[in-house]
């Protein structure tokens, strides 16, 4: 889970992270840009476009976006890495409830009645971090916690 830490401010006012994303792990500048470059492989798989990644994780600007797409990643913000560490662990709960890569991948996009009869996209598209938090949860309980 998420802590609440305050992340620390970074150069020109932005928050970046530099504090644990979790109770029990301190995550440094260089592992949260390897996360991200394992969100930007994932946004892959799951055929997002430019937009909806953009929206999960939490609609960085088009020039930042693009940055980090060529592999320059500086600073993370700690809503960022908050994100990331969200869809990561949907990633890894769908990789658990599902034999096929291909399935895991599919199963975002197919309408479920859990989430009013959209798709986990869907709803991950709403925007805000917590409707990452639902669709972790939801996965979470389906596999029977970790």
């Amino acid at each position: 889970m998420v802590s609440s830490v305050a992340p620390k401010p970074a150069r020109g006012g932005k928050r970046a992270l530099d504090v644990p994303l979790d109770a029990g792990a301190d995550i440094t500048q260089e592992e949260a840009a390897a996360t991200l470059r394992a969100g930007l492989r994932l946004f892959a798989l799951w055929q997002l476009n430019d937009g909806e990644a953009r929206v999960l994780l939490g609609q960085p600007a088009a020039r930042t976006y693009a940055r980090w797409k060529a592999g320059e990643v500086s600073a993370i913000p700690f809503d960022t890495a908050r994100r990331l560490s969200y869809l990561m662990g949907i990633h890894k709960a769908l990789r658990h409830l599902f034999k096929e890569p291909e399935r895991a991948y599919a199963w975002v996009r197919r309408d479920n009645d859990v989430f009013g009869g959209q798709s986990a996209l869907t709803r991950m598209l709403a925007g805000d971090v917590t409707d990452l938090a639902v669709v972790r949860a939801y996965l979470d309980a389906e596999r029977g916690g970790w």
